[in-house]
């Protein structure tokens, strides 16, 4: 271990931790996540943190461009990094007088790498007023030039040598979107960084007999970020109306009882109809033991799935008790996100029925492959965005726990910084590298910027990162790694545990020293 990652060994949990680094160095990523699932199960024995705690990943489909997100707002005649927005955006830059202004600190240090010791006005785009009040009541941060990395790339001179080995596939939406929830971008994908989070967590802050649903749950479809390691966490699936019940069980539909022509009032079956003895006969066959393992397995996933939906049924009863008019709050995010958002906000009203002090979220939300008329569509998007995360800010906030929930965002990439056309209406940007994110909750120390605001000199201009030719595709100076484990500390995970979570965060600046990583958002 590295003298900084030292460990006092005063407690039985120390003792644990320190034991399962030492066998981290050459066992496989799996049979590594196996023996810390061992050693945090034996942890669990021992007291724990066990207040409620849910981290919400919010992908941005088709790489956001963030370049006109977090703008530059100063006057070009005098602010250098503004007059560089202005030359490499062209027609695309967004007018500095719509920007809506960010009071970034004195002290931030966002801009040392790139920009000595200048601190030039900085907005987000003009649909993300709310994310901006947000920003200036300290509720949300700003981290800088995030991307995926295999080693650390140092400069422009670096990448074209390539000595430095690169995640495979740069550019590739697939594959960069893999590589952004897995974090290991050096290895074909095998889980994603939250369903090993949620491997290593789970034994410890939820209890066997209390939980009663997934620690992974998403609000979007199967996808890689909450993929684990062996199965022991498995995502659980819903929508943002809530679970998909069985079919054709349901009399009259949008009424929130999917089983009204099986099930009475009480739960039990109803004797009279055809479709309870049906509904019955189809549990009943799910519960029967089978020789064929495949049939075995597929009978418990759908026993536990009708077991789930009941219990997400009952969260959202409880939502609705909680005097809380969530339709009102998320009247002007009546979106695909806005609605997802909604969800998650229910399902944590309802986390006393869900059982778990730990739970992981992931929405989704599409259409950020902006290669035509970015001007238009980004501002549908970033608005889109604004909406839902004041309604969701809002509604934890009447709900009393803002402190206990962090949101953040990811994406497949940012932007090149440079148009792709010269007509204003019709151009928009193609794939690059690193781009900024956004986290927000209570516990995050809002109001900065983190990370390292890029160089906006394309080419090979003097301080240039752009790793294309001109084309403005910034070499991310934060890797995913880093920034993910932040967010996996605040959840709880050690430091033993965040090794084993990212075997590749060691080869990065430690993200929790207060040195050239910048990372203290958390």
């Amino acid at each position: 271990m590295k003298n900084h990652q030292k460990e006092d060994l005063r407690t039985r949990r120390d003792f644990l931790r320190q034991s399962a680094c030492a066998a981290l160095g050459y066992t496989g990523l799996v049979n590594a996540l196996a023996q810390m699932r061992l050693m945090t199960a034996a942890m669990a024995a021992g007291p724990v943190d066990s207040g409620y705690k849910a981290l919400v990943c919010l992908f941005l489909n088709g790489g956001h461009d963030a370049n006109n997100f977090l703008v530059p707002a100063g006057d070009p005649a005098s602010d250098g990094l503004r007059a560089d927005y202005a030359a490499g955006r062209g027609i695309l830059a967004l007018d500095r007088a719509t920007l809506k202004p960010l009071t970034v600190p004195a002290a931030t240090r966002a801009f040392a790498r790139h920009h000595g010791s200048a601190l030039p006005a900085m907005g987000l785009h003009p649909q993300a007023g709310g994310l901006a009040d947000l920003f200036n009541a300290k509720k949300l941060a700003l981290v800088a030039n995030v991307g995926t990395l295999a080693f650390p790339v140092a400069s422009r001179a670096d990448y074209l040598s390539g000595a430095v080995p690169l995640p495979p596939q740069l550019f590739s939406h697939s594959d960069q979107q893999t590589q952004w929830q897995s974090s290991i971008s050096d290895r074909p994908f095998s889980s994603g960084w939250g369903g090993r989070a949620a491997d290593l967590l789970n034994a410890s802050y939820n209890s066997a007999t209390a939980s009663k649903v997934s620690m992974s749950i998403s609000l979007s479809g199967v996808n890689s970020f909450q993929v684990g390691t062996s199965g022991h966490v498995t995502q659980y699936v819903m929508q943002s109306s809530g679970s998909s019940p069985l079919a054709g069980f349901d009399y009259i539909l949008g009424d929130g009882n999917p089983y009204d022509l099986a099930l009475n009032a009480d739960g039990s079956y109803r004797t009279d109809r055809d479709s309870g003895k049906r509904l019955k006969a189809f549990d009943d066959i799910m519960k029967l033991t089978r020789a064929n393992l495949h049939e075995q397995e597929y009978g418990r996933i759908v026993t536990r799935a009708r077991a789930t939906e009941g219990t997400v049924g009952a969260a959202l009863t409880a939502a609705s008790a909680s005097g809380v008019d969530f339709d009102t709050l998320f009247a002007g995010a009546t979106t695909s996100l806005g609605n997802q958002l909604k969800m998650v906000a229910k399902l944590i009203a309802g986390r006393g029925t869900l059982g778990n002090n730990r739970q992981i979220f992931f929405c989704q939300v599409g259409g950020y492959d902006t290669h035509q008329s970015l001007l238009t569509s980004h501002a549908n998007l970033v608005g889109e965005l604004d909406h839902s995360l004041k309604a969701f800010h809002d509604t934890l906030q009447a709900l009393g726990v803002w402190d206990n929930v962090v949101a953040f965002t990811a994406s497949d990439f940012n932007r090149t910084f440079t148009p792709n056309d010269n007509n204003a209406a019709s151009a928009g940007t193609d794939h690059a590298w690193g781009g900024h994110t956004l986290v927000m909750g209570g516990a995050v120390k809002g109001g900065d910027l983190y990370g390292h605001f890029p160089s906006l000199k394309t080419g090979s201009a003097a301080g240039s990162i752009d790793s294309g030719a001109t084309r403005g595709r910034w070499i991310p100076d934060v890797s995913v790694d880093q920034y993910a484990s932040v967010l996996t500390s605040w959840m709880g995970a050690g430091r033993n545990e965040l090794e084993a979570i990212f075997p590749n965060l060691g080869r990065f600046d430690d993200p929790f020293t207060t040195s050239s990583p910048n990372l203290g958002f958390l």
